[in-house]
């Protein structure tokens, strides 16, 4: 943990500290001393504003001079034709089979309207491009595209259509790319095009997905120093190019909950490159990523920086991103940190390149406040707060990444000189902008020049479009024939201050994402290794865990009283049961710390499982309140005049609650509070092997309000199971856990002849399969197979059992896979960096490494374990056929084999064929093979590009068909009426002498 590299007295670690202040603060408060600190003068104002009109001047010109950009405006992001060149390029290059290629470009060409395009740009190359896209959609865009284009290529003998695309696709990767090697893009950097410019080469790659992909960045990375070192001029640092790093490259496992082992290694890492780099006297930056990993950044840049061997290179550099709120305090952070080590650092201020997937990733995971701005214009102020800061902190030499004529134009005021810092600019973007002002005024500007093939470059392409291409970009304001100069120069305080500094009205804060119905229940950040290390010592001090509750083994009196409650229960008001459910699910926050211990300790949860345990079941208490009080009320229903018809929803009496101890918490809680607030009473029967977690659920349920003899508790094992099902007192039955239970459990349910027709909702397991096809991004699909299969110790309804690549790809997905499985932690789940913990009890572990040992030779790859514990070894199992699975093994054990480009409608075919229907993923950039399986699978649940795992109450109904379940799916609009009766009351309202209501109508009117 972060203790072993921080000097808690140290003035950098009390700034640290003194940036948490902010972190998740509301906007206004953030806000409000950045906008006095960002405030223009008078004076300054009129003076800015003619600068920015010259450099607007300046960068239409660029726009309308080059082709790259010409083509950029054509083709917007908001536009269908930009989406469908954005999804060809991200995807074309990685594909080797030509059958898919063709598909792909029948996909993402055939539905656009390419021919209005036509002959609208300024620029020749942007019009011959727009022809072959023309040409390209004629020969794909009918119904029968595939077949045209086969013929095509038959008759012609060379496949020109998917040859021309490929160079076009790789002809954008070259705008976007200064050199596929560093020495191409050293070379290129002394064409006369880049004239005065200094460059800082990214060596392209996302982050590493396993130790090898790390190592062979580093080595990258090593080169790249070397070679920009031997091509280095006889100017000081900031005249010559230099070197920006990813951490996330240099290890795997680069998160706050492997902090221990990946911090240590990274500086490791991080020092020998700066050795090289101080030798070779060029800089070296730190490049800024998502914002929980900012800590560990600092705390690796810290220990570089004072490191003696280093002292006297003023080369190694750092990023801030302008769009966290931490922004203007990391600032102040690297100035006591420069200014304590004898430093010049240099500081690059970007405005930010993760905005969109971190608002998403805090709505996941429900936490208070986001960390970052939620408007664009509060990002500006933001970065002109840190710019004033840093041009006058005397330790820091800014650089200003920006391609915003405004910002630029307010730095150039602020500044007085050219010489006291930089600006910097993405290659292939923002071109015209500073080409004058570093030619003739005597500015520095540097180049952000990506370096690398076009396989890596696919990832970065798209993020910079998209963040380039957003409505709110001043790259994309700028091409708006709708915009004045006036729109586009107007001063982001004056926006800011107008709304009051608030939050984007439609972004709401996590705890509000499904309002007006109901409250999202709150997470915690256990991205930030402090609330980690206080969840962590809470959950070891509950390790006792208190004594387990006897089993019952005569159900009788449990079912008599239980029936005794159901008049009374079933007689309050929904309003009475919803708020019951309300106060359970308060309850639950208030206790989430012991919750989340028992769910650790006695059903070996990790502990962001066990907080997502905990969140889940608050999830079904308010999602269920919310339905009863919309869809259980009473219904007028349509007829003829002179007559009432209201439909009403009642409770059925007693239903018994089967619960699994997967999600011993969740699916108990979600199971008991469905049944309760329609008006049943309950017999909870908990899984034998976590009683302690449905007790304590139980008890807490009791003091939200919950009558005591309305919900009984029923510890046991199968035969009390048993016995409650075959009692003809139930009046339902609600399960969860194996096919072969469901079954057994439907056929008790008919054995007596006289017992009334019983209602079962049973939601099973499944052979849960994932395709993948070749247009998929493998870093992609490799994190969310390790997430699918390996997570929960692959202990979940929806685990992934059998992953299917196409044949082409499957030998490079499988390496990537079997690298990334060796950076899985498996161990004691009560350690936070544990990923992988025990299997629940003897018999599964016992079975599955039965399962596993007959398998032995075909493994693919297995990991070492704990030699103490039921630890069952994630295991990846090859096999000759899909058809070679029909068993659901629930544990870390994945099965892997392969399908046939063009069978993908065969492929799915064969997967209904097992019988089984919970869940399925498709990993593929064609949007039509999305649509394809969406209407030939028969699951409950299909992912898409995404993991299989982690249904959202609410979002993702979750639960399956065939063998694998009933229906209807938990945590959806059709759950709560399977638990009632519906009975239909009819009146006939004339029998007192007469329909008042008819004869009452005025005639007058229409």
């Amino acid at each position: 943990m972060p203790s072993q590299m921080h000097d808690p007295d140290s003035a950098t670690s009390a700034a640290w500290l003194h940036m948490e202040e902010v972190h998740r603060a509301p906007e206004p408060e953030v806000l409000a001393p950045l906008i006095e600190r960002a405030r223009l003068g008078e004076g300054e104002r009129g003076r800015i504003e003619a600068t920015a009109l010259d450099l607007l001047a300046d960068l239409r010109e660029g726009q309308r001079t080059g082709w790259v950009n010409q083509f950029l405006q054509e083709y917007r992001l908001n536009s269908s034709e930009g989406v469908a060149l954005l999804s060809l390029a991200e995807a074309f290059l990685r594909v080797p089979d030509p059958e898919t290629a063709d598909m792909l470009i029948s996909d993402k060409l055939g539905d656009g309207d390419w021919r209005s395009h036509t002959g609208k740009s300024h620029s020749g190359l942007v019009n011959s491009a727009t022809w072959g896209l023309v040409i390209g959609r004629a020969l794909v865009g009918d119904e029968n595209r595939a077949n045209t284009l086969r013929r095509l290529i038959s008759r012609t003998g060379e496949p020109f259509v998917r040859q021309a695309v490929g160079a076009a696709m790789r002809m954008m990767g070259e705008i976007f790319v200064m050199g596929r090697t560093i020495d191409e893009a050293l070379k290129r950097m002394k064409k006369p095009d880049q004239k005065g410019f200094t460059a800082s080469f990214d060596m392209l790659g996302e982050a590493a997905r396993t130790f090898p992909d790390a190592d062979r960045y580093f080595e990258a990375y090593e080169r790249a120093i070397e070679a920009v070192g031997k091509a280095r001029g006889d100017g000081g640092t900031q005249d010559n190019h230099s070197i920006s790093v990813k951490l996330s490259a240099l290890h795997p496992r680069y998160e706050v909950s492997q902090w221990g082992r990946c911090v240590p290694e990274l500086t490791e890492r991080l020092e020998a490159l700066c050795q090289v780099a101080a030798r070779a006297d060029i800089g070296l930056t730190v490049d800024a990523e998502e914002s929980e990993r900012l800590e560990m950044s600092l705390d690796i840049i810290e220990h570089v920086a004072e490191l003696p061997s280093l002292k006297g290179w003023n080369g190694f550099g750092m990023a801030i991103q302008a769009y966290g709120k931490r922004a203007q305090r990391t600032i102040g952070w690297a100035e006591a940190l420069a200014s304590r080590t004898g430093r010049s650092m240099p500081v690059r201020l970007v405005k930010g390149a993760y905005w969109d997937s971190e608002i998403k990733h805090c709505q996941e995971q429900g936490l208070s406040h986001y960390p970052l701005f939620t408007r664009k214009a509060a990002t500006d102020v933001c970065y002109l707060a840190c710019a004033k800061d840093m041009l006058e902190a005397k330790a820091i030499r800014p650089a200003f990444a920006t391609h915003n004529a405004l910002t630029a134009a307010t730095i150039i005021e602020w500044a007085h000189d050219t010489d006291s810092f930089e600006f910097q600019r993405l290659h292939g973007m923002g071109e015209g902008l500073f080409e004058r002002m570093v030619r003739e005024q005597g500015y520095r500007c540097r180049i952000y020049a990506p370096v690398g093939g076009h396989r890596d470059l696919l990832a970065y392409l798209v993020r910079r479009l998209l963040e380039n291409g957003a409505n709110s970009s001043f790259v994309h304001q700028l091409a708006d024939e709708h915009l004045t100069d006036d729109d586009l120069l107007r001063d982001p305080v004056d926006r800011i201050v107008e709304v009051g500094g608030k939050r984007h009205p439609s972004i709401p804060l996590p705890e509000d994402l499904f309002m007006p119905q109901r409250k999202n229940s709150q997470g915690l950040d256990l991205e930030d290794w402090r609330v980690l290390k206080r969840v962590t010592e809470g959950i070891d001090e509950r390790a006792d865990i208190g004594p387990e509750p006897e089993a019952v083994t005569d159900v009788a009196p449990l079912l008599d009283q239980a029936a005794a409650a159901f008049p009374h229960w079933s007689a309050l008001p929904i309003e009475e049961r919803a708020a019951c459910l309300d106060r359970l699910a308060d309850i639950y926050e208030e206790r989430r710390g012991e919750l989340m211990a028992l769910a650790v300790h006695e059903a070996n949860k990790t502990i962001p499982d066990a907080l997502a345990e905990v969140r889940e079941a608050i999830d079904f208490c308010r999602y269920y309140a919310a339905e009863a009080r919309d869809k259980l009320v009473p219904q007028e229903l349509p007829g003829p005049t002179g007559e009432a018809n209201i439909l009403r929803m009642e409770g059925r009496g007693v239903w018994c609650c089967i619960s699994p101890w997967n999600f011993p918490l969740a699916i108990f809680t979600g199971q008991v509070a469905a049944a309760l607030v329609t008006g049943n009473t309950v017999i909870a029967k908990p899984a034998p092997q976590t009683p302690r977690i449905a007790a304590a659920a139980v008890r807490l349920a009791h003091a939200a309000g919950i009558p005591a003899d309305a919900l009984i508790l029923c510890p046991g094992g199968p035969e009390t199971g048993a016995a409650l099902t075959g009692d003809p007192r139930v009046a339902g039955v609600a399960f969860t856990g194996s096919t072969a239970t469901a079954k057994a459990i439907a056929r008790s349910l008919l054995d007596d002849e006289n017992r009334p027709i019983v209602p079962l909702i049973a939601e099973t397991g499944g052979v849960n399969t994932m395709i993948v096809d070749s247009t998929a991004l493998p870093e992609q699909v490799v994190a969310d197979v390790i997430t699918s299969a390996f997570g929960s110790a692959g202990q979940r309804c929806s685990a992934l059992r059998l992953l299917l690549v196409q044949e082409e790809v499957a030998e490079r997905m499988i390496a990537m896979l079997s690298g990334a499985m060796d950076g899985l932690v498996v161990g004691d789940p009560s350690d936070p960096k544990t990923d992988v913990g025990p299997v629940i009890d003897d018999a599964a572990y016992e079975k599955l490494m039965g399962h596993r040992a007959a398998m032995e030779d075909r493994w693919l790859k297995t990991l070492e374990v704990p030699a103490e514990g039921r630890f069952v070894p994630p295991t990846l199992i090859r096999l000759d056929s899909m058809d070679d699975l029909n068993t659901e093994w629930f544990g870390p054990l994945l099965h892997v084999a392969t399908w046939k480009s063009g069978k993908l409608e065969e492929t799915v075919s064969r997967i209904n064929a097992k019988g089984f229907g919970l869940t399925m993923g498709l990993h593929s950039r064609i949007a039509r093979a999305s649509e394809l399986v969406e209407a030939r699978a028969h699951v409950g649940n299909l992912y898409v590009n995404r993991s299989m795992i982690g249904a959202i109450v609410g979002s993702q109904p979750f639960g399956g068909e065939g063998l694998s379940g009933t229906g209807p799916k938990a945590g959806g609009p059709h759950y709560l009426p399977r638990f009632c009766a519906e009975r239909v009351t009819s009146i006939d309202t004339t029998s007192a002498g007469g329909n008042a209501t008819l004869l009452s109508l005025d005639d007058i009117g229409g």
